[in-house]
């Protein structure tokens, strides 16, 4: 699995890139951080916004929480066409690699609301980039 992932749900693309910080990280005391950068792009013809979020991480001994909650980082973007939004979170683990997927719940301004995609994701220690 890559530290990259994309994918696209009616104009919806949805791009993430993970890393391994270890400056915050302590394997010792089994905790291991990193940081993802969603960048999300409206390249279908309706107007979108952001409305939930719904997280599912996977640590390296397939252990898994589900997170869900309004938003991203305090923001529930309105995506007109060709627009984007981006921000970086970050994901605490207890073991050294795991995993993310999830939705956002998006929806148009005729109120039609749809899942959009975040394709799966490494969380790693010793993966960089690609």
């Amino acid at each position: 699995m890559s530290t990259t992932s994309e994918a696209t749900t009616r104009g919806v693309h949805v791009r993430v890139r993970s890393r391994y910080l270890p400056q915050r990280s302590d394997p010792d005391g089994g905790e291991w951080f990193f940081v993802y950068t969603v960048r999300i792009t409206n390249r279908g013809e309706d107007t979108v916004q952001l409305v939930t979020r719904h997280w599912v991480i996977r640590d390296g001994l397939g252990r898994e929480q589900h997170v869900r909650g309004p938003g991203v980082v305090g923001a529930q973007p309105v995506l007109e066409t060709g627009q984007a939004f981006e921000y970086t979170s970050f994901c605490p683990l207890p073991t050294s690699s795991g995993s993310m997927h999830g939705t956002f719940q998006m929806v148009t301004t005729d109120g039609a609301a749809f899942d959009a995609e975040i394709a799966p994701f490494a969380l790693s220690e010793e993966l960089e980039f690609s």
